[in-house]
């Protein structure tokens, strides 16, 4: 059967991945650091027979280059991000540097790779949906926000210089707002984390600006379709694409809808940007075009906003 590299594969995004092709008989290697992923993640299949964890940072060339010696494919999901709080030398160089190592890593070996990217490379494009033809649109280099950006802008060059200098078989995902049961229940997890879990405690629902700005949300199994397709595709490789769900929503429309769903007496706290530090910019629009991602791998989603978040509702519900 083949053999799948994940790194971040302790994540969300990533052990739902893994668990996905376990499935599948598939051999997997999870390799990551445990800085924002976690063992609890993969539990469920830690003793799997076809499963390997391998705890160390992508940055670590020789330990890269043994879990990739046999390796049919690798999905590229470990980064660093949100630099909002600080940290924006953490993303940058921990990006950069973890790409270029698995980059030079699968050259060697011609291995399928999917490279993780992000919807915040299209910054303040204004013309939403976003399609991947579209203008990258970033603020000003003194606001730190866009790190993680610049970050990924860079890891989508570089993985495209090497497509086409050394002819590796690669593909860029950029992912719109994943969720579900299983993401980190702060900021890190999204918008839609916070606010269910101040929901189910009655806490106040703390949305930034006016809440008239817009996001959607991928459920995490669409979002896992979406990269196995893009993996064992061949029309893929050498593409961006897109993935995520064309459902937009205003953050204060989400934030009323949690409320409504948990039943929560929480009320809505409108919190200035400025808490964020550091000239914060937002972004007012941000939806994908999925138009690339249905003519070359038939990706639909599936799973709808009020089910996806009624089954992590009813995840985060553990915790209480």
């Amino acid at each position: 059967m083949p053999k799948l590299v994940i790194t971040g594969g302790a994540g969300f995004i990533g052990s739902n991945l893994a668990k996905y092709y376990i499935d599948r008989r598939w051999q997997v290697v999870v390799i990551d650091d445990l800085s924002h992923g976690s063992k609890d993640n993969i539990k469920e299949i830690e003793r799997e027979p076809k499963f390997e964890f391998i705890l160390a940072d992508i940055r670590s060339a020789g330990i890269l280059e043994k879990a990739c010696a046999d390796a049919d494919f690798l999905v590229h999901l470990a980064a660093y991000k949100i630099p909002r709080y600080g940290d924006a030398l953490k993303t940058l160089t921990i990006n950069n540097e973890g790409t270029r190592t698995v980059l030079e890593t699968v050259s060697k070996r011609n291995i399928k790779t999917v490279i993780a990217s992000t919807s915040d490379v299209y910054g303040k494009n204004p013309t939403p949906p976003f399609a991947e033809s579209g203008d990258l649109v970033l603020g000003q280099s003194m606001v730190r926000r866009w790190a993680y950006a610049a970050s990924k802008i860079f890891d989508e060059h570089l993985a495209l210089a090497y497509s086409v200098e050394r002819e590796l078989p690669v593909v860029i995902l950029r992912f719109f707002g994943s969720y579900g049961p299983g993401n980190h229940r702060s900021w890190w997890g999204g918008p839609q984390a916070v606010f269910i879990e101040q929901a189910l405690r009655d806490l106040s629902i703390t949305v930034h600006g006016d809440g008239r700005q817009t996001r959607s949300f991928c459920y995490v199994s669409d979002t896992v379709s979406g990269i196995a397709s893009a993996l064992e595709s061949d029309k893929a490789n050498g593409q961006i694409i897109n993935v995520g769900s064309s459902e937009e929503i205003e953050i204060i429309e989400l934030a009323r809808k949690i409320i409504s769903m948990t039943g929560s007496k929480s009320k809505i706290e409108f919190v200035p940007y400025e808490s964020f530090g550091g000239g914060y910019e937002d972004v007012r629009r941000r939806v994908p075009d999925l138009h690339k991602a249905d003519s070359i791998l038939g990706f639909k989603t599936k799973v709808s906003l009020a089910e996806g978040l009624q089954r992590t509702i009813n995840w985060h519900k553990q915790y209480l």
